[in-house]
């Protein structure tokens, strides 16, 4: 009990939670914040839609992560320069992006939300490759759940928060103050321990971005695993591009929604992250995967339920209660077993093309749900959301997360 105690509360763990509330608080500022801003001033709704290509740096940082893995800067080691660097870029990109104006401007608001965009991308890469690198992997799925919890309470700060600034205070100012509040990344930065060095580190540009596919290609079941990844929560993935409607259909008001999909789903979201985290830490990443798997695919199942009871509150709260639960504990070992599957030397590249693989499901598979919605009907489509859980699992029968030992002098 003690050792539990002391594995939870330590300061790699906090170190893991502010990093996350700083690259969760970037996200949405140039999404639902931005979007806020330009319909406040007249902005068409194209021109709206097109600034979600600005988000493109998320799906393609895997691109640059070499470069990340490759050289060291000559202060703070070879993680936290980096990081140092890309928090003090965003923070300028953010103060930027506030001094313009959506109306008058368009371009020049696409170009900072760009660049605000690739350098939360970039703090992205180190923090995933710093929290690899500085977690044991009996420590990885605490400390991913924790680092997933906050980076909720950074999203909900930047869209929740910021939405309701907006409505007392200037834009810019608004965007000043999120900047001002990346500072917390900053103080952990510059006080948080730098992760020891592996043998065997990327020496050439090549050997950074070609050794680290050569490596993760050499290994037994290399396929695989990648099926798995793409496959494990793509069930959960498409019941929730579908949720919004759903609700709506089925008699809930918007503030229903809100009050209880957002506000209380958010709780049983950081719950089920924490929760997940502590029991890996007991049951380890591979027991946990397929607990947490059989439990998204039931919660998934209660959207069918929800489908007969129709217009029912405490049928709504059950059900994302349970759902958002579980998916924090799906989320929390996920995390943690891509973590597992990369190589240290070479975890900023691995990790950066494994997390952007994950949206590849996401969005291909939900892209034809509003269509199999319309089609089968909501009890039917969320049974077959449920069953698409299934291949997922069958991979984890065959591809468990690899026990590799430690590289020598970690």
């Amino acid at each position: 009990m003690t050792s539990l105690v002391l594995q939870i509360f330590n300061t790699r763990m906090l170190v893991a939670l502010l990093m996350g509330f700083s690259c969760g608080l970037p996200l949405l500022l140039t999404i639902s914040l931005l979007q806020a801003w330009m319909r406040e001033q007249g902005v068409d709704l194209a021109t709206i839609g097109l600034m979600a290509l600005v988000g493109l740096p998320y799906t393609l940082k895997f691109l640059w992560a070499p470069l990340l893995d490759r050289y060291t800067l000559p202060f703070l080691g070879r993680r936290r320069g980096w990081l140092l660097v890309a928090q003090l870029c965003l923070i300028g990109a953010i103060v930027g992006l506030g001094f313009t104006q959506p109306a008058q401007q368009p371009t020049l608001v696409a170009f900072m939300a760009l660049l605000v965009a690739f350098f939360s991308a970039s703090q992205d890469i180190v923090v995933d490759a710093y929290r690899r690198e500085d977690l044991s992997d009996e420590q990885l799925g605490l400390g991913s759940s924790l680092y997933v919890n906050g980076y909720r309470v950074g999203m909900l700060l930047a869209s929740g928060g910021g939405m309701i600034l907006a409505d007392h205070i200037s834009f810019a100012l608004v965007y000043a103050i999120m900047a001002a509040c990346m500072l917390v990344g900053v103080l952990t930065t510059l006080l948080c321990r730098e992760p020891p060095n592996p043998r065997g580190a990327p020496r050439s540009l090549k050997e950074a971005v070609v050794e680290p596919f050569v490596e993760y290609f050499q290994r037994s079941g290399a396929l695989g695993l990648l099926a798995f990844v793409l496959l494990y929560k793509i069930g959960d993935s498409m019941a929730s591009t579908m949720a919004i409607p759903f609700y709506l259909d089925i008699g809930f008001s918007k503030t229903e929604i809100g009050a209880v999909v957002k506000l209380f789903g958010f709780w049983a979201t950081l719950g089920g992250g924490l929760l997940g985290g502590i029991t890996i830490l007991k049951l380890g990443i591979r027991r946990c995967l397929w607990i947490f798997g059989i439990l998204q695919a039931m919660s998934t199942a209660g959207f069918a339920v929800l489908a007969y009871l129709g217009h029912h509150i405490g049928g709504l709260a059950a059900v994302i209660a349970f759902e958002n639960l579980t998916s924090g504990m799906g989320t929390a070992a996920f995390l943690a077993f891509m973590a597992s599957l990369t190589d240290r030397r070479f975890t900023a590249t691995q990790y950066a093309l494994l997390s952007s693989l994950i949206g590849i499901p996401r969005v291909l598979a939900s892209a034809p749900t509003g269509w199999m919605a319309q089609v089968m009907g909501w009890p039917s489509f969320f049974i077959f959301c449920t069953l698409a859980a299934i291949p997922g699992l069958i991979l984890l029968l065959r591809y468990a997360p690899p026990q590799r030992p430690a590289e020598p002098g970690i």
